[in-house]
């Protein structure tokens, strides 16, 4: 199978995708070394047909295959979407609605909480599939022709394990329980990535006003930093050093050269500069606009406070 490479070719594949129920959506990007994903391969399937699109193709619009996203009439189903979701969002600015995720309607199922995709094509499918183009650099061109067949049957499976899934909900009375859960994973503050609650990803623990205080104007300053630079957030600093700071709340650039978690000559770089300004900012901050902790109640993914 050749990938589209053209946007006429695209937009007359997407025009037939959007005469069928649903279509099955899977992407494939790299991460490693950006704050944003950057998308290199789209796949598609319908029950007759399958694409793949090489969305790094010279002059390529991927504007056919937004709008088939953004089709009501169409049902895009995904297996564990979030990622790909947060793509469409990102590079379009819309959420694909209507939504399955064939992951979250397994779960309801009795499947496990997160099972994988090959895990559910074996059982729900009987097939193999083969795994090792997973972690393949899919920026580079041409695709290899394991990677076709990889990519290709992650959307062709995925249309079998469907309708094997929504029978089972139908006939179990368990589809509004699915159409729950899709509320959040179609909702746009699922993807935002706002500076302000940056520090709700992170494992530091903290335990008072003024910690917490500057641990949140770090952790925002390193979210914009990130995003403007479009590099992953530990490439500016990582979360452990950003806990260390928020605990020890340096003031002076003779006092962050201490931290031994730092290397040597960033209090004199405009990151130590700009982490010196948060560590002020957060000390000055009022505490009663800080985000509102239970006592001893774990904070998200996993770091504590007691405010």
């Amino acid at each position: 199978m050749d990938p589209i490479t053209s946007t006429e070719a695209l937009a007359a594949a997407c025009e037939r995708l959007a005469r069928h129920d649903f279509v099955t959506v899977d992407t494939e990007f790299l991460r490693e070394t950006t704050f944003w994903p950057k998308l290199c391969v789209i796949q598609a399937a319908t029950p007759d047909e399958a694409i793949i699109i090489d969305a790094l193709a010279d002059g390529i619009d991927l504007s056919p295959f937004f709008a088939l996203m953004a089709n009501e009439r169409v049902m895009k189903v995904f297996h564990a979407g979030r990622q790909d979701i947060e793509i469409v969002w990102h590079l379009a600015g819309i959420i694909p609605h209507p939504v399955f995720d064939t992951q979250v309607a397994a779960m309801v199922l009795g499947y496990g909480d997160s099972i994988s995709y090959d895990q559910l094509v074996q059982r729900l499918c009987g097939h193999a599939i083969d795994k090792s183009s997973r972690f393949t650099d899919w920026s580079r061109r041409p695709l290899s022709q394991a990677q076709l067949v990889y990519a290709i049957a992650d959307v062709t499976h995925l249309r079998d394990i469907y309708l094997k899934l929504l029978e089972d909900l139908r006939a179990r009375g368990r589809s509004e329980w699915v159409g729950e859960e899709m509320k959040v994973l179609t909702s746009p503050a699922t993807y935002r990535q706002e500076p302000e609650n940056a520090w709700e990803r992170l494992k530091s623990r903290v335990r008072k006003p003024r910690e917490l205080a500057v641990l949140v104007e770090l952790a925002a300053w390193r979210e914009r930093e990130a995003q403007a630079r479009d590099q992953p957030r530990g490439r500016i600093i990582k979360d452990d050093v950003i806990g260390e700071i928020a605990l020890q709340q340096p003031q002076t650039p003779e006092k962050l050269a201490e931290l031994r978690s730092l290397p040597k000559g960033f209090e004199r770089s405009r990151y130590g500069e700009a982490v010196l300004e948060a560590v002020r900012k957060g000390l000055a901050r009022d505490p009663k606009t800080l985000p509102r902790i239970e006592r001893d109640k774990p904070l998200p993914n996993g770091a504590s406070a007691t405010v």
